[in-house]
């Protein structure tokens, strides 16, 4: 039987030395043609449980909405920012992405001592922490993740009702092949990521 892996191994180390309020912060929707990419950081209760709780991407969808709202109501402070894809083309995905985090975290109502990120680098004037697959190995990124794949999720289907025919509720806007197909039919609308390659050749394969 595969050993579970230890969610606070990097928040125990943390309480020890002093620090309480820790933060986890992560984003959902870098690799998606179209919508934002929306960053969630949050401070859960010192040694918290949540039976379930993991990476997002680990999880079915019904796991993460039953998740989704007991960690807003069990968390101390948590803060959502949502990164359109105008700015995402302007400054590109992981500029967009650290904003986001950023955002995230100045919007919270209580100021963490100490930020572990997914593994990005992100200027406070407290420490941070990036973790590489931090999603998988901290609590507080892993209620960070589900926090932000559930909003961008929400959405795409608020996205899905406005376009219908890119059937974005299913696939999310991952360019899956069947994406892929629609939008040679029917091209991209103003939602989408015109700097992202399929996107570009599209609406340049004239020239």
């Amino acid at each position: 039987m595969k050993e579970e892996i230890d969610l606070l191994e990097y928040e125990r180390k943390l309480y020890e030395e002093g620090y309480n309020l820790i933060c986890g912060t992560d984003e959902a929707g870098r690799g998606p043609l179209v919508g934002p990419v929306v960053a969630a950081a949050v401070i859960m209760p010192k040694n918290y449980h949540l039976d379930g709780l993991n990476d997002s991407k680990k999880l079915t969808e019904k796991k993460r909405e039953e998740l989704f709202p007991i960690i807003k109501r069990d968390a101390i402070s948590y803060g959502i920012a949502v990164i359109d894809a105008k700015t995402i083309d302007k400054i590109n995905i992981l500029e967009a992405s650290r904003l986001g985090m950023t955002q995230a975290i100045t919007s919270m109502s209580i100021k963490p001592e100490y930020i572990l990120s997914d593994a990005m680098k992100l200027n406070f004037d407290i420490p941070v922490l990036p973790i590489i697959h931090g999603d998988a190995k901290s609590v507080n990124i892993a209620a960070a993740s589900i926090l932000a794949k559930v909003t961008r999720d929400h959405i795409m289907y608020e996205m899905d009702k406005k376009y219908p025919y890119l059937e974005l509720a299913k696939h999310k806007g991952y360019p899956t092949k069947r994406h892929l197909e629609l939008l040679k039919i029917y091209g991209p609308n103003e939602e989408y990521r015109f700097t992202y390659r399929p996107i570009h050749d599209l609406i340049n394969k004239g020239d």
